[in-house]
């Protein structure tokens, strides 16, 4: 029975009174949301906060999760105490990343460049430096250091307090001691918490449980992917040298002799280790609601070959006895990421849990989702957090799988396109096995496994790491010219495809759609999905099929975003939405003899006057069925194949032999994305929630005299852009390329950063899409980038750089030209 005071309703209920939760009541009372009601089982803090060791860095090279790691080290450092009154007792005693390797060294002058995009204080020093700022590391084999002076560590209880003092201060109700025992769905579509103390009914719920998270996620129906581990770190006995030290030491992250971090803690030395193999799981089926304060029994057999080198690098710790033992349990979702946005197919349940750094990450990502829940769109990219990333494939064994692989690479060097193998495949497509014994290296998206790039010439079927070039792009270079000259077929099966159907299909798409939707039978258009603010939601492309009848086809990891945009903006509309990913398959043909291999293989006519560009066609190939599209993300003449997936084999088969004769090569998706970079099309990295499509320099794909959700928005302001995506010519050097988040510079100044890049092997220059301000953005002008620490001459183009006109993908049939 609840009590008289306690709240019936409110417009957001947060279960989980930790950092993130926390977090998120404080900045949704910021952002302008007062009736918030926050419930937790214990004490705030009482679940995975209070034991965290509580540091932040800079050094990140993630340009969205800089961003919130800037803002929370302003936070700690003042902001936080200053708004609420509470102190949070900040140490901003900065931090220094080793590097013992050149792949180390490689590693941070990326992540300089990032930081300079970010405008951080940041530095790469030489060992001499690092003495200076640390005189008692063991410096043995260290090349150099990135230093962070900005960095520091802070009290988690103190910050959680905090933000839960400035969330009550702005109305926030905290109801500590009060279980949440089920969360459901109400037939109005209210979500009903209830508790020991009561039900509370109110239009969003959010999941901040954390080692709770996963079964609170059960309630609703939900499989949230992510595994408790433990994690130790020890405080030693004080240390006699810190006892007359002036300032505090910087904290060290050691990454290949420790996997871990050593920092003062007041006189004391404090150890931080994640061993690199043997991980710990807890609580794989259910964490105990009895659970407070919850710590585990030192395992030291596991942690012992990287405690004991700790002392070996820090000898004047060697000597002394460890007076406490944390070992604690934290979530890990499979990716490392946590699980930040909107639940699959529920609307209005926010999830804000699965994060293992809650103090290093929490606030900056809780400040997201509070603009998510309230202006409908965050304002830095949360693709990487969105917890609909993952699909139901991500079942409990995966789950547990995939944590322990993200545990043991906590401290790895984070190389460009890692391809995290534990747990695969999960979902194949009819081809797997025929490409990988064809030499594919495979890649996972969405569950699905895809060709990345394909061995050959007796280089290695496996990944080949670094942050400079290697051998796999003298291989993708081949790749690309066999497209460009020849023909080139490759898997595309995991791009997500979605059949909408019915009497308002076209009513319900063009309400949701920027361009406009197709109006005949066969027609293919290219358009955006936007929210509310005028963000972009996702690119897809759509084929009218038949009336009422329409095809999407679109990235693979927007298939539950672009599932759940359709469901949740219907209004009276009467259609029919079928995901058919996994019952249908794809290929794609292109180069300059893909109509010659097509045309050997069906009786179909190919040339322009019965097969336009932009155009599908339902023809027969290989005694199968197929939906042929006209069209090519590689800039030349092709097709993408959609098929049933029982055809796919003997279509892929009848298409390989056909193309023999004209030097037919598999590809994969590093040579797709040299492709498109090479013919300016724009991408998942510059397509984000970030941006509204002016920004995105997308406004050929609006049509202005219809009404779409987030119309007012595309179009207010457009003379005043914070930003526009720029497409640059970066000069080369044959070492490296970029990656994308390296800072772009104009006369000495931050005006931007890059999204995407690669080294574009039909033209022999780097290219990139960058965002930068508007004054640099005209074709012409003159920019730099910098790329692993030095910048490079770069010049904003005007056009593709590849085949500016386009003619290549609308050549027609020459022998019917002639006839």
């Amino acid at each position: 029975m609840a009590g008289t005071d306690f709240p019936t309703q409110a417009r957001v209920v947060i279960v989980g009174g930790g950092v993130m939760g926390c977090g998120l009541a404080y900045h949704l009372a910021r952002e302008g949301w007062h009736d918030v009601v926050l419930l937790e089982k214990a004490e705030l803090t009482s679940g995975s906060t209070w034991h965290a060791a509580g540091q932040i860095t800079h050094s990140t090279s993630s340009f969205g999760l800089g961003k919130c790691v800037d803002y929370n080290v302003g936070l700690y450092a003042g902001g936080l105490q200053d708004d609420t009154g509470q102190p949070v007792t900040w140490h901003g005693c900065g931090s220094l990343r080793l590097a013992y390797t050149e792949q180390e060294m490689d590693w941070l002058r990326h992540t300089l460049s990032v930081g300079r995009a970010l405008q951080f204080n940041i530095a790469l020093v030489s060992p001499a430096r690092v003495a200076e700022l640390h005189p008692f590391y063991n410096l043995d084999g260290v090349l150099g250091a990135l230093h962070t002076p900005d960095d520091g560590h802070v009290d988690p209880t103190n910050v959680t307090m905090a933000l839960a003092a400035g969330a009550r201060q702005r109305g926030v109700r905290i109801i500590r001691q009060c279980r949440a025992t089920n969360i459901s769905r109400m037939a109005g579509g209210e979500w009903l918490v209830q508790t020991g103390q009561g039900a509370i009914r109110c239009e969003h719920v959010v999941n901040a449980g954390g080692t709770y998270a996963r079964q609170m996620g059960a309630w609703s129906g939900l499989q949230l992917p992510m595994t408790s581990i433990t994690h130790h770190y020890f405080v030693t006995e004080p240390v006699p040298e810190f006892s007359d030290l002036d300032t505090e030491l910087p904290v060290i992250r050691d990454d290949k002799k420790v996997s871990g971090y050593i920092r003062m803690e007041q006189h004391r030395g404090l150890i931080g280790i994640y061993e690199k193999e043997n991980p710990n799981t807890v609580w794989e089926d259910h964490c105990p609601w009895e659970a407070e304060n919850e710590l585990f029994a030192p395992d030291y057999d596991r942690v012992m070959p990287w405690l004991a080198e700790s002392l070996n690098r820090m000898p004047v710790l060697a000597d002394l006895g460890i007076a406490r033992a944390v070992h604690g349990a934290i979530s890990h979702p499979p990716d490392g990421n946590p699980l930040i946005g909107p639940a699959a197919g529920l609307q209005n349940y926010w999830c804000c849990c699965g994060t293992q750094i809650g103090i290093g990450w929490g606030p900056g990502l809780t400040r997201e989702l509070a603009r998510w829940m309230v202006h409908g769109a965050s304002d830095i990219s949360m693709r990487d957090y969105d917890p609909r990333r993952f699909g139901t494939y991500a079942d409990a064994a995966w789950q547990v799988t995939k944590a322990k692989e993200d545990y043991c690479l906590r401290h790895e060097i984070p190389f460009p396109h890692l391809n995290r193998l534990a747990g695969r495949p999960v979902k194949t497509s009819p081809l797997y096995e025929v490409l990988q014994s064809k030499g594919a290296v495979h890649e996972e998206v969405f569950g699905f496994e895809r060709p990345r790039w394909f061995a050959r010439n007796d280089v290695p079927q496996t990944d080949h790491y670094s942050f400079r070039r290697t051998v796999v792009d003298g291989i993708v270079g081949q790749e690309v010219k066999a497209v460009r000259q020849a023909v080139g077929i490759m898997d595309v099966t995991a791009f997500a495809k979605i059949l909408v159907t019915g009497g308002d299909a076209h009513e319900l798409l063009d309400r949701l759609c920027a361009n406009r939707v197709p109006q005949k039978v066969g027609s293919i258009v290219l358009t955006h999905m936007l929210n509310r603010r005028g963000r972009i939601e996702l690119e897809t492309t759509i084929i009218k099929l038949a009336e009422n009848e329409y095809y999407l086809v679109c990235a693979a990891f927007f298939e539950q975003r672009l599932l759940d945009h359709l469901s949740q903006n219907t209004r009276s509309e009467s259609v029919n939405v079928t995901a058919l990913s996994t019952e249908w398959s794809a290929l794609s043909l292109n180069g300059p003899r893909a109509r010659d291999v097509l045309a050997a293989t069906t009786d179909a006519r190919l040339d322009n006057a019965h097969f336009r560009w932009l155009t599908a066609r339902r023809i027969k190939l290989a005694g199968h069925w197929v939906w042929a599209l006209r069209m090519s993300y590689a800039g030349e003449l092709g097709w993408e194949l959609h098929m049933p997936n029982a055809a796919c084999r003997a279509v892929y088969k009848a298409l390989w032999a056909a193309g023999k004769e004209h030097g037919i090569t598999d590809y994969g998706s590093f040579a797709m994305n040299v492709m498109r970079m090479e013919k300016a099309f724009k991408g998942a990295a510059e397509l984000t929630n970030e941006v509204t499509l002016p920004e995105a320099d997308m406004m050929r794909f609006v049509k202005t005299d219809k009404e779409f959700l987030g119309k007012d928005q595309t179009l207010s302001d457009r003379d005043h852009l914070p930003w526009i995506c720029a497409y640059l010519d970066i000069e080369p050097n044959g070492i490296e390329d970029g990656h994308g988040g390296e800072a772009v510079m104009m006369a000495g100044e931050v005006v931007g950063t890059t999204a995407s890049v690669v080294y574009g092997h039909s033209v022999g220059r780097i290219l990139a899409f960058a965002y930068v301000r508007p004054d640099a953005a005209p074709p012409g002008t003159v920019l730099e980038v910098v790329i692993a620490g030095t910048a490079r001459a770069a010049k904003v183009l005007g056009e593709p750089a590849y085949d500016p006109a386009s003619l290549l993908p609308r050549a027609d049939a020459q022998k019917e030209l002639s006839e």
